[in-house]
């Protein structure tokens, strides 16, 4: 009968501690769930702030202002454009042939 009772002893107290240790574990688990939602949620936001950064960053006007100061380049008018001419034919006939064809 002392066997039986060690016996049941033994593995109540084992129950005991595996209890004991898949709590904790869970808790463990719980909180590192916890952490990363909220690492989660940073990321989320700074990604939405970088894409309005970069919305801001890429506006038409910001892009020809940057091409005028730093490349220096300039919108394009007719006094400036040069032509290229297909094979062999000269630079002439083909700025020729491209002014008559606007209207």
């Amino acid at each position: 009968m002392t066997r039986v009772n060690a016996l049941l002893l033994v593995a109540v107290m084992c129950s005991a501690l595996y209890l004991v240790r898949t709590q904790y574990e869970s808790r463990r688990l719980y909180t590192e769930l916890d952490r990363a939602k909220a690492q989660a949620q940073r990321l989320e936001n700074e990604y939405d702030r970088l894409d309005i950064e970069r919305g801001a960053q890429a506006t038409p006007l910001r892009v020809e202002k940057l091409a005028q100061e730093q490349l220096n380049m300039r919108t394009i008018s007719p006094a400036i454009t040069q032509y290229a001419a297909p094979g062999n034919a000269p630079l002439e006939s083909a700025a020729a042939t491209v002014q008559k064809e606007q209207p």
